[in-house]
């Protein structure tokens, strides 16, 4: 079991029992998935994008994505339905609770000027997205062998109802928020 996991089981659910006022654990909320995104617009004129793209993602995941294909054509972009244009990856399980204490623990605070991520980037029901610029902020990715610096999105689905509850079940498990 992962170092964050059993922290979860033995000090979180406690902690967010008597702060939420629930009377089983079941109910507390705890994190479903984490799926990471990169859309890969320039995949219709450049094919090797989507390669270089999987590439990172896979490095960055452990895990291999599934391409994401276009739902409508869109003329103006040259685009057509069911082109690929991005690639997802969703952790679950072990992986989801290693790659979210990576993320707090090493990924965050190595980036450049950070003062924490925004507070209100939930969804209306308790998930959370979290955006990076690059792909560089992660450890695995070698600077040197990228093609170019690409955006990726990070989603994390929790069982939490609001906003509230999620905020504060990622705040417990050690995500840095901003203090506004």
């Amino acid at each position: 079991m992962s170092h964050l996991k059993e922290r979860y089981k033995k000090e979180i659910i406690p902690r967010l029992m008597e702060l939420g006022g629930y009377k089983n654990t079941m109910q507390v909320p705890r994190l479903n998935k984490m799926v990471i995104n990169i859309g890969v617009g320039e995949a219709i004129q450049n094919a090797k994008a989507l390669e270089a793209a999987e590439r990172d993602l896979t490095t960055i995941s452990g895990q291999h994505p599934v391409t994401t294909r276009s739902k409508k054509s869109i003329a103006a972009f040259k685009l057509r339905t069911g082109m690929p244009i991005g690639l997802k990856v969703t952790l679950r399980g072990e992986r989801m609770y290693d790659f979210f204490d990576k993320l707090v623990n090493a990924i965050l605070p190595r980036m450049r000027e950070f003062q924490g991520v925004p507070r209100n980037s939930f969804d209306g029901r308790g998930n959370y997205t979290l955006g990076f610029r690059e792909q560089t902020v992660f450890p695995e990715i070698e600077y040197d062998k990228i093609d170019k610096g690409r955006g990726l999105e990070m989603s994390i689905a929790t069982t939490a109802r609001t906003d509230e509850e999620g905020r504060r079940l990622l705040e417990l498990l050690g995500m840095p928020f901003t203090k506004d």
